[in-house]
């Protein structure tokens, strides 16, 4: 690892200064709540009459924003622009890129506390949540620069030949599709497009229809770094409309995408379809759900596993790919572990952002339908241990949910459910643990809670998930400590922060020239 590297310290909000600052953001961002915001192609802004209306889940009268929604025509106008772009764009040295992103970490240093006010206001996060994104994202800025500059650099290292001059070259490959998550508006979002412009590429950003306005901002900050016109494209639409068409589209030369499976094996399905005028193979980079399980047993800290369990399954609502929805527990240890959880479970009471609660509301209606849909399936199919509670009166309100003696069959213990529920399963011993944790389609992330060496390295062999932590929460992956990325159904295991991460957006050119002649 380039020892350069240093992540960027979260502030400290339990000092009054950083919480006051980040209060005084809040407010000057509420006085801007309800405005309209454009599309930004090839560095032009366009108004759309068709609007994408962005609300507060917190409080879900109160209207963030009205961004502008792309029809076909603006995608097309768009990639049209960046595939116009990337010809100049591929030429610039990656010194010279990082420069332009160094520019805009100073900007986002500068904006901090503005940045985390639209985050908390738009996708209902807290105050660690929301400065936490800001600190991902200058580690992705700052970690791609390093690695983009290393690779041009040095390329590719070779045998020496006495007749030939050899060379092997990284090269950008094209227009990039960026199409992120809205429950990390920021960070995956900008981490995304930045790490495909490093590298040489344009791309255009279909952003999550939950949280446009934060990916608006970004964009903004990007025009103000003074990235060229038609380097990075702001194109929000409805996936109904434009989603397919961006995908599908001939100029379009990679998916860079963060979200469902379904959706990803979509894009997937459409991307290897060869579309009339298209000259490659489409790449798809695709990070996608989880059913993420802590294994904890009978030699464990069942306080410190409790905590933890809680932590990674009520943080930020449960709403991360990387959250535990399950709590594999041995027999043994499984009344008390149960017990204990319900205590920590209490600790994540509900209210608005701006106040900084332990959690906040789930983002949508469609979200909050989904997830008490599960807790009512959850209801008829194990024991309600505390929680199960919600409303949507004010905002998008669910409680801290906790289910026992659940099936391993369970609807419940198998579908993700991206929201505040876990469901605590028993198994016999370690073994069938790991095997009922194993017994998911997905493979993102995983915890171990023991101090049994040989279980830990049972775990390490066969715990078949991209991220593997022992004695702590399954979340919380920090940039070039944890690279993150997921096998089986989550994804192509990209491995966000590092070097290979890059790999996906470039290609090798063998150089050879004959000296000897």
């Amino acid at each position: 690892m380039n020892k350069t590297f240093i992540n960027e310290p979260e502030r400290d909000f339990s000092q009054k200064e950083q919480c006051k600052a980040l209060q005084e953001a809040i407010s000057a961002a509420e006085k801007e709540l309800g405005q309209d915001y454009p599309l930004i192609i090839d560095g032009e802004k366009v108004m759309t009459e068709k609007k994408i209306v962005s609300v507060n889940p917190c409080k879900k009268a109160e209207i963030v924003g009205r961004v502008s929604s792309a029809s076909q025509e603006d995608a097309d106008r768009a990639i049209t622009a960046a595939a116009a772009a990337f010809e100049t764009w591929r030429l610039v040295p990656a010194q010279v890129r990082a420069d332009y992103v160094a520019r805009l970490i100073g900007i986002l240093q500068r904006r901090r506390s503005a940045m985390a006010a639209w985050m908390i206001l738009e996708t209902g996060k807290n105050y660690g949540e929301a400065d936490g994104e800001i600190c991902e994202a200058i580690d992705f800025f700052n970690s791609y620069s390093l690695f983009a500059c290393e690779m041009d650099r040095e390329g590719i290292a070779l045998v020496d030949s006495a007749v030939e001059n050899n060379r092997a070259v990284y090269i950008p490959i094209g227009v990039g599709l960026i199409i992120p998550p809205w429950n990390f508006p920021f960070s995956i979002m900008a981490g995304m497009a930045i790490s495909a412009v490093l590298t040489g590429n344009t791309v255009v950003i279909k952003c999550a229809s939950d949280s446009p306005v934060v990916a608006y901002k970004f964009c903004e900050m990007c025009e103000e770094a003074g990235f060229p016109q038609g380097v990075i494209n702001f194109l929000p639409g409805s996936g109904g409309e434009i989603g397919d068409y961006v995908v599908a589209h001939p100029k379009t030369r990679f998916i860079n995408f963060t979200g469902s499976r379904e959706v990803g094996l979509r894009i997937n399905s459409i991307a290897a379809q060869i579309s009339p005028g298209q000259r490659w193979i489409k790449r798809v980079v695709a990070e996608m759900g989880g059913k993420n399980a802590i294994i904890v047993d009978s030699s464990a800290n069942l306080e410190l596993a409790a905590s933890g369990v809680a932590t990674a399954a009520f943080g930020f609502q449960g709403q991360k790919c990387s959250a535990c929805s399950r709590a594999i527990v041995t027999a043994d240890v499984y009344d008390e572990f149960v017990r204990l959880l319900k205590k920590e479970a209490a600790r994540f009471t509900t209210g608005e952002g701006k106040n900084n609660p332990p959690m906040c509301a789930v983002i949508s209606q469609k979200a909050f339908n989904s997830i008490t849909g599960y807790i009512e399936q959850g209801k008829k199919e194990a024991t309600l241990v505390t929680g199960g509670q919600y409303s949507d009166s004010k905002g998008f309100y669910i409680e801290p949910t906790v289910f026992a003696d659940v099936p391993e069959t369970a609807v419940i213990a198998n579908d993700e459910i991206f929201g505040p529920v876990t469901a605590v399963i028993k198994a016999a011993d370690f073994d069938d643990a790991l095997r009922i944790a194993n017994a998911t389609l997905y493979a993102l992330t995983g915890a171990v809670y023991t101090s049994d060496r040989k279980n830990i390295e049972k775990a390490k062999a066969h715990f078949n998930v991209g991220n593997l932590y022992f004695n702590r929460k399954c979340t919380g992956a920090v940039v070039l400590n944890h690279p993150f990325g997921g096998f089986d159904m989550s994804g192509t295991n990209a491995k966000t922060g590092t070097r290979d991460y890059l790999s996906n957006f470039l290609q090798i050119k063998s150089i050879s020239e004959n000296i000897a002649w």
